[in-house]
């Protein structure tokens, strides 16, 4: 093992971060190479800098005047050039800002700075890098996204147990989640995705307390688990009953033997999902700011091994809106166009006077509702669909998710008219 990563080592080892990471989160490390000492010159060099691999006149990165004409006022260094391994530092700050601010809960609680990833997905997969073997446990609920088990179950080689998202009375299934920490001891990990996708279904403050409280027993009995909070629609809640922070926050420093890792970014956050920006961040009882820096760096390990960094256009960009004065309204405003729609969808199927054969799982935020199929297929449903020239993602032949953040307010009634008259056709057929 190198010499660097058993230094991370030693600094993580009293901790709940260290005992959970995978054999290759032990191994990893951030190399004092190319990137760490271009980070060192660029502090210290002020005559000359002939370290990083890109072409300057005049002290400022080259830029094709062909791209510069797109770029307005971003400088050279904001776009065309690298940004740090782990994002650029003024965004990394920032967002750490925007998380104590939308999670009042987490108050002064330490957590690590955020490190950006190149979107949510990729923040999902550094940490399955960090923290899962080929053979480790990963709890889901029933209700997940498709590419989880592309991800965990195909490229990690772990074992996805799946519990049952709701009850047979159509509530957050807290038991079955309950049950299978049950059915499990040692270390285990939990992915959680709150507003979930495909149902668009986020905890009560009851149940969000619940869960955290239930997760917490399991690592007070001496278990270790590791909670991935996918956070990808945060923010997008529509009912005053529904838990209104991440779950990172009431879980962040709820036990030494639990760490939280949150997932979350820009992505559908702020209305850039081309932009591939996302963040991790760690939490766990007891972990000091050196100990958090050492995990920091053992990701910044992980990127440097397979992207290098992360847009370096976009995260300035991004950077540049949270500090606009506009950008708080304009982003109520995109999420009040979302909330009416959810709402119209609400009182459509209020009006509708028979549910069969398509049944509406419980949905409160996001942008996603849900349909459960009963005697049709939801595949055979899909396909019909397509023929009407209407889009819809048939999840096995039980379920059928409508992302109703794609439809505009004036054709929701047409949308959904559409959708009950081609089941009502496959079921009488």
């Amino acid at each position: 093992m190198h010499a660097l990563a058993q230094e991370l080592n030693a600094v993580l080892e009293p901790t709940i971060c260290y005992r959970a990471l995978s054999d290759f989160g032990r191994r990893i490390y951030f190399p004092k190479g190319i990137v760490a000492q271009t980070a060192e010159a660029n502090q210290n060099c002020s005559t000359f800098n002939a370290t990083a691999g890109m072409a300057f006149k005049d002290g400022e990165p080259m830029a094709l005047p062909s791209i510069a004409h797109y770029l307005n006022d971003l400088s050279g260094r904001e776009s065309v050039a690298y940004a740090p391994t782990g994002g650029v530092a003024a965004l990394r700050s920032a967002w750490l800002s925007q998380i104590r601010r939308k999670n009042p809960s987490l108050g002064n609680t330490p957590i690590s700075t955020p490190v950006v990833t190149p979107g949510l997905t990729a923040g999902v997969a550094q940490a399955a890098d960090l923290f899962v073997n080929a053979g480790d446990v990963i709890l889901i609920p029933d209700m997940f996204w498709g590419n989880y088990r592309l991800m965990f179950e195909e490229r990690y080689g772990a074992r996805i147990v799946t519990f049952r998202f709701f009850d047979d009375h159509m509530n957050l299934n807290l038991a079955a989640l309950e049950q299978a920490l049950a059915a499990h001891s040692g270390k285990v990990l939990i992915l959680l995705n709150f507003p979930n996708n495909p149902t668009g279904y986020s905890p009560t403050r009851e149940q969000a307390q619940a869960l955290a409280a239930m997760v917490t027993r399991y690592a007070e009995a001496g278990n270790e688990a590791v909670v991935i909070t996918d956070d990808a629609y945060f923010g997008l809640f529509y009912e005053p009953e529904v838990y209104s922070e991440s779950l990172f926050s009431v879980l962040a420093a709820a036990h030494e033997n639990l760490l939280a890792v949150k997932v979350d970014g820009a992505t559908k956050e702020d209305f850039v999902w081309g932009f591939r920006i996302g963040f991790l961040t760690f939490g766990a009882r007891g972990v000091t700011p050196e100990q958090y820096v050492a995990l920091e760096k053992k990701l910044a390990g992980s990127l440097r091994s397979v992207i290098s960094n992360s847009t370096n256009l976009g995260q300035h960009i991004l950077l540049k809106a949270l500090q606009s004065p506009g950008y708080a309204a304009e982003k109520s405003a995109f999420r009040a166009l979302l909330e009416a729609r959810y709402r119209r969808i609400k009182e459509i199927l209020a009006e509708r006077t028979s549910g069969a054969p398509l049944q509406e799982l419980p949905f409160n935020s996001g942008y996603f509702m849900t349909f459960k199929c009963n005697n049709i297929s939801a595949e055979q449903l899909r396909k019909v669909l397509l023929g009407e020239k209407v889009g819809t993602i048939a999840i096995g032949d039980d379920y059928l998710r409508l992302a109703y953040s794609a439809v505009d307010m004036e054709n929701l009634d047409e949308f959904m008219a559409t959708v009950f008259e081609a089941a009502d056709k496959l079921n009488m057929s």
